[in-house]
C-alpha cells in the first residue's frame, strides 16, 4: 500500500480547520438586519441604522418603509423581518395577535398631527375651519392607513368644538379627493400642488418639506397622540441585531435623534 505524504496530510488538515474557523466566524458575524417600519419613521430609522451600523461593523440595514396596515398584512402572510416598527397599536396588534412577536410591543415614540397647504396656497385656507369649505381639495391618508384614521379622529375632534360651522366633520371629509396609502403620499399631493391641503404627522414637516408648503397647527384640544410601537418578530433571523436597534432607539442617543426628527 502507498504511503501518503505526512506533509501534504498536515496542509489538508490546516485548510480542513482554517476553512471551518472561516465559516463559523462569518456566521458568527451579524449579516442583515431587515427592518420594516412605518413610512413616517424613514427618515429617523435611516440617522438610527447608521448609528447602529458602526456599533456593528459590516452589518447590512434593509428597511422597508410602508403604511403600517401593509406592513403587518406582509409579516403576518410569511415576509421575512427581524423587526416591525408601527405607526399605531392596532397595526402591531395584527401581528402580535398571529402569534409573530418575541415578547411585548414597547412604545418608543409619539406624533402628533398637523395640516399643510401648498406655497401659493391656491385653495386660500387660512385657519383650520376652512378645510369644510365647499370645493375646497383635501387629501389624506387612507381609512386602513394609522395617519388616516389619526386625521379623521382630528376632524370629528375639531368638529365639537365651538366655533366650528354646523356639519364641519361630514363637509370636510366630503371634500377628500384622494385617500393615499401611506402619508408620505399626501405631503407629496400637497407639494405638487395636486390638493389644496392634507392632514400629515408633525414628523412630516422636514426642512425639505418645509420649503414646499405652509403648516397650520391643530391646537391640543383637537389634536391626537399618534402611539408608536415597535417589536422584534418571534421569526428573526439577526435577533441579536435586533435587540441593538432597539436599545438604540430606546436609549437617550435614540431619543434624541427621533425628537430632532420631530417626535415626542
Amino acid at each position: 500500500m502507498r504511503a501518503r505524504c505526512p506533509s501534504r496530510l498536515l496542509a489538508i488538515a490546516v485548510f480542513s480547520v482554517s476553512s471551518g474557523c472561516s465559516r463559523i466566524a462569518e456566521r458568527s458575524q451579524p449579516q442583515t438586519l431587515t427592518v420594516f417600519a412605518a413610512a413616517s419613521l424613514s427618515r429617523a430609522f435611516s440617522q438610527l441604522g447608521d448609528t447602529v451600523q458602526t456599533r456593528l461593523p459590516g452589518l447590512k440595514l434593509d428597511f422597508n418603509f410602508g403604511g403600517s396596515q401593509v406592513l403587518a398584512f406582509q409579516i403576518k402572510q410569511g415576509a421575512a423581518a427581524d423587526l416591525f416598527a408601527a405607526a399605531d397599536e392596532p397595526s402591531m396588534r395584527v401581528v402580535e395577535d398571529a402569534g409573530l412577536v418575541n415578547g411585548t410591543p414597547q412604545i418608543f415614540a409619539h406624533n402628533h398631527l398637523t395640516v399643510i397647504v401648498p406655497v401659493n396656497n391656491p385653495g386660500h385656507i387660512t385657519r383650520l375651519e376652512d378645510l369644510s369649505r365647499k370645493g375646497v381639495k383635501l387629501v389624506l391618508a387612507g381609512e386602513t392607513v394609522p395617519a388616516g384614521r389619526y386625521a379623521r379622529q382630528v376632524i370629528a375632534n375639531l368638529a365639537r368644538n365651538p366655533g366650528f360651522p354646523v356639519g364641519y366633520e361630514a363637509k370636510t371629509l366630503g371634500n377628500v379627493v384622494s385617500n393615499e396609502e401611506t402619508v408620505r403620499g399626501v405631503v407629496t399631493k400637497v407639494q405638487l400642488g395636486e390638493a389644496d391641503a392634507g392632514i400629515v404627522y408633525v414628523s412630516d414637516m422636514t426642512p425639505e418639506v418645509g420649503a414646499q408648503v405652509r403648516q397650520i397647527e391643530i391646537p391640543a384640544a383637537g389634536n391626537v397622540l399618534a402611539q408608536y410601537p415597535v417589536a422584534i418578530l418571534r421569526h428573526a433571523r439577526n435577533a441579536s441585531a435586533a435587540h441593538e436597534f432597539v436599545g438604540l432607539l430606546l436609549s437617550p442617543a435614540g431619543q434624541r435623534i427621533l425628537e430632532s426628527n420631530g417626535f415626542k
